[in-house]
């Protein structure tokens, strides 16, 4: 926390006593007994904004016209102005928290080399690092799957993970969850989110919210529990650790009120992927969400945690969940202390942060309602969260999808013929222009889906229980044990050619399918644990088998991928994998039985028994009921209080690393993995003029949608990618390559795998899909990374060409870092996501927009003219920059880009070469 206890302006600053102590708090009745605000119209979520504000001012960074400002918000008038919120901590991963901390530790060598005190530099808001995404599901569907994973896991990731275990000695405020302790997110909602803060401040006991920024995009799952906070970019992150505000605009809150309740056979799942749909169809970006209604308090606080999970599938910054009695029975649950329960209780209430029953409901800038009895039982897929799916429609959509597929191939391989899609035909499939098509008019197969033994097109090859999101909910984990024990019982196995994997979040999901005895019958199924952590939920999905991976390449199968996660981008889950589906982890169980995508599971039986009869999924789905019933007697709160009272400590592998010491790291130049980044090095104290972009060229024009998977891999290294060539070239075998994300130390690796994606369109190289681009000089196509070092070598500028909703996805700061080390000065979009829009700024790459109405196609561009960007030494924040066109003829075009940086300070970042180069400079000055 900044600040001092004793710069109070309003007077805001008295002491309670709560549970005998005194304790100090910011009351934010305050200003309404002073006519600034009146609370109780003020959606939950930016009364914890306007605490922050109000706890915070020092009037440098804080100001009381910040805070006057945001106790103006209304529906109809949401403060222009930009607010500095300064979180009370700071979560990250190791995939985007090792890169946070090789900054930090460059930034240190550099202090040093600046004749500064590297000492100096350390996080000064609390930091805790879950190492969470490395393991991979090398092993599955035995006994031994987990240890195995977690032994190749420390094999493939020493180098990193010493350079973490050096983090945790060599920084203060930094705490370390060791690998093997649970998912990120699962962790902070069951253990690391006190809610609410008690500490000392000034000889005094200070409340105050819990709040937080995570380097990772699912941060927002903390929301659930009533904590403000919601994923940045890694950039930011750091330079919020080192002390510096987040600057942010203040949002719009759109209200989601929900009414009745899930009806049978109905889970949290498919309400968060109907919200999805539902938001992303109103348009949520940039803006809050928050829950509330009658509906809203029939709702466990895990079921809640879900649905704040996905956020940023939704495309909101945040999914908020006001605190009420239900988030504190659930800290009661998870292991909380009574005392500190009370502490909570007490202070929201003395706040208004706490939902009461009869509270009038806060005003909204914009409200929708759904009916949760209308729920379906669904799907998404085949590659966007957001295109849902029932559970009836699942087979026509896969059809419509395949013949859209075999056509497109038609059209750009085939010239014109229909082979490919006859082929289908051939196989098995349904003609999807037949009007006779049996799903269209409900005509039930005549065969169950054990008849369909071979891999062909839908085909489940991955069937995955992962991911945080809803692992976090014992009534999901329940229900999928108690699924999996109604089909064994009725003698149902999963396909031969599915590989099935459980990645719990937390330690204690196992620990209570244990207890209720659900683990055997998971473990029928081929349902072992492989690990805790992320895996497949963010590609760590591991290798088919050969044989399978044989007859998808040989026939160039489309199959499909299963999973309780909450991302299925292109090329995200498994290179071999199109089609990816979430789904609840119930219906993981289901799929991997039925062995198929290409089925109607509510009129379709899923398989036949030992005795040929046929069993449909309405057979063994387990009822509420009986999942309440499992869960109420086996979910204890001593669970959860033996498995986190030691997780700091980690394992044996993880105690036994030898990992360096001292105040500054010890770069090694022949590590693959750790490398000092170029960003300080020779770092100029002074900043140059901001200049005009000119003659630059495109490196990549692509369509919308471009997410940070497109941009900054996280998946396998390809041996014939510049990646995979620079990997070998330093004699690492193939075996060894690991993937990107667990190279994200290195900006060799990560520059080279920058648009790295095999399925990457390049609209520059029509027809081919991957890292490819072509040099416009010369007219040579060739990969991404050795084009972009030849202009670089030319001391040619370059820009990106984009369609909308560029960045989307996960907060990868090297898909930043990555775009301005191959030379990007600029990225033209119709639309930016809000974190990686961020990134480019803290990388001092600048983000600009077209006008609405106006693109790539509209303004007839081929992406093969050069660019120059005018008006750039003037920048005004959200003004405009012209942009001429000229192609090989010398004919140009004109037009006008918006400016995507926000505020002055922004401003400050771009003009500084980025927001750590900022902070450095501040920092040499102030010594």
């Amino acid at each position: 926390m900044k600040g001092s206890l004793g710069h109070d302006p309003f007077g805001a600053k008295q002491i309670f006593e709560m549970d005998g102590k005194k304790v100090t708090i910011y009351r934010l009745k305050k200003l309404e007994e002073l006519g600034l605000v009146k609370l109780s119209a003020l959606p939950y979520s930016i009364r914890v904004l306007l605490e922050d504000l109000l706890r915070n001012i020092d009037g440098k960074l804080v100001t009381e016209d910040d805070v006057k400002n945001l106790a103006g918000w209304s529906p109809d008038s949401v403060p222009s102005s930009d607010i500095p919120f300064i979180p009370s901590r700071v979560i990250l991963q190791d995939f985007t928290g090792v890169p946070a901390v090789v900054d930090i530790a460059a930034i240190r060598s550099a202090m040093q080399r600046l004749g500064g005190d590297p000492a100096k530099i350390n996080p000064v808001i609390p930091a805790d690092l879950v190492i969470d995404h490395s393991v991979q599901v090398d092993y599955y569907g035995t006994s031994y799957a987990r240890n195995c994973n977690e032994k190749y896991e420390f094999h493939r990731n020493q180098e990193r993970y010493e350079v973490l275990h050096w983090a945790q000695k060599a920084f203060d405020n930094m705490r370390v969850v060791p690998p093997a302790s649970g998912i990120i997110h699962q962790v902070n909602l069951e253990y690391l989110a006190p809610l609410v803060h008690l500490v000392e401040k000034d000889s005094e006991l200070l409340a105050y919210p819990d709040t937080l920024v995570g380097t990772d995009s699912h941060t927002t799952m903390i929301n659930g529990l009533g904590v403000l906070g919601w994923g940045v970019g890694g950039i930011e992150a750091e330079a919020v650790m080192l002390g510096q505000p987040y600057y942010m605009p203040v949002p719009e809150v759109v209200g989601f009120r929900l009414t009745g309740e899930l009806r049978e056979g109905v889970s949290s799942t498919d309400l968060v992927l109907t919200v999805v749909q539902m938001l992303r169809e109103h348009g949520v970006v940039s803006k809050f969400v928050e829950f509330f209604g009658p509906g809203y308090k029939t709702l466990n606080l895990a079921d809640r945690a879900v649905l704040a999970n996905m956020a940023p599938e939704y495309g909101a910054t945040m999914g908020f969940c006001p605190v009420d009695e239900i988030t504190l029975d659930y800290m009661a649950m998870t292991g909380r202390k009574q005392e500190h329960i009370d502490l909570v209780r007490e202070y929201c209430k003395q706040q208004g942060l706490f939902m009461e029953e009869g509270a009038p409901e806060p005003q909204f800038s914009s409200t929708l309602e759904l009916d949760m009895s209308t729920v379906d039982a669904c799907l998404a897929g085949p590659k966007r969260p957001q295109d849902r799916i029932p559970i009836q429609d699942m087979s026509r959509v896969f059809h419509q999808t395949m013949k859209e597929v075999f056509e497109a191939k038609s059209r750009r391989v085939l010239n014109g013929t229909d082979s490919d899609y006859s082929r289908w035909l051939e196989e098995g499939g349904y003609n999807v222009a037949e009007a006779t098509h049996p799903h269209i008019f409900g005509i039930v197969k005549a065969k169950c889906a054990d008849d369909i033994v071979k891999v062909t097109h839908g085909s489940v090859v991955i069937a995955s229980i992962t991911s945080c999101t809803n692992t976090s909910s014992p009534t999901l984990m329940m229900g999928a044990g108690l699924l999996a024990k109604n089909a064994v019982e009725r003698g149902l196995k999963v396909k031969p050619f599915v590989k099935t994997s459980l990645a719990p979040g937390s330690r204690v999901i196992t620990d209570y399918l244990e207890e209720a005895d659900l683990m055997p019958y998971l473990e029928a199924l081929g349902f072992h644990l492989v690990g805790y952590g992320c895996m497949t939920c963010i590609g760590n999905s591991g290798p088919l088998n050969e044989v399978v991976s044989r007859e998808i390449e040989n026939k160039d199968l489309t199959v499909a991928a299963v999973l309780s996660g909450n991302r299925n981008f292109e090329g995200r889950i498994n290179s071999l994998v199109k089609a990816n589906y979430l789904a609840s982890p119930m219906l993981v169980v289901a799929y991997a039985l039925a062995g198929t995508v290409d089925i109607d599971l509510k009129t379709e039986p899923i398989a036949c028994d030992p005795n040929g009869q046929p069993v449909y999924l309405n057979d063994i789905w387990p009822g509420k009921e009986d999942i309440e019933r499992y869960t109420q007697e086996f979910v204890r709160p001593e669970m959860f209080e033996k498995e986190y009272s030691n997780v700091f400590e980690g394992t044996e592998l993880w105690r036994e690393l030898d990992a360096p010491s001292g105040l500054l790291y010890d770069w090694d130049a022949d590590s693959t993995y750790i490398q000092e980044p170029p960003f300080f090095k020779d770092f100029p104290m002074g900043t140059e003029d901001m200049k005009n972009i000119e003659n630059a060229y495109v490196l990549a024009l692509v369509g919308d949608s471009i997410t940070t998977d497109h941009i900054s891999p996280a998946g396998s290294i390809r041996t014939d990618y510049p990646a995979g060539q620079y990997l070998i070239s330093k004699g690492v075998d193939e075996k060894s390559f690991n993937s990107y994300g667990s190279r994200r130390g290195n900006h060799e690796v990560m520059m080279r795998g920058t648009f790295g994606n095999v399925r990457l369109k390049n609209k520059l190289v029509p027809g081919k899909e991957g890292s490819w681009t072509v040099y416009v000089p010369t007219g040579e196509e060739m990969h991404i990374y050795p084009a972009a070092m030849k202009y670089v070598e030319n001391n040619i500028p370059l820009i990106i060409l984009a369609g909308k909703e560029y960045g989307t996805g996960s907060s990868r700061d090297w898909a930043a870092k990555g775009t301005q080390l191959l030379g990007v000065k600029a990225v033209i979009a119709e639309s930016f996501e809000r974190i990686h829009r961020s990134n480019l700024v803290g990388m001092g790459v600048l983000p600009l927009k077209f006008p609405d109405g106006e693109n790539v196609q509209s303004l007839d561009l081929t992406g093969r003219e050069t660019f120059d960007i005018r008006g750039i030494e003037s920048l005004q924040p959200n003004g405009e920059l012209s942009v001429v066109a000229a192609d090989s003829e010398g004919k140009t075009k004109q037009f006008n880009v918006i400016i995507c940086l926000n505020s002055d300070i922004e401003i400050e970042y771009y003009r500084n070469g980025g927001i750590l180069h900022k902070f450095l400079r501040d920092k040499i000055k102030g010594e």
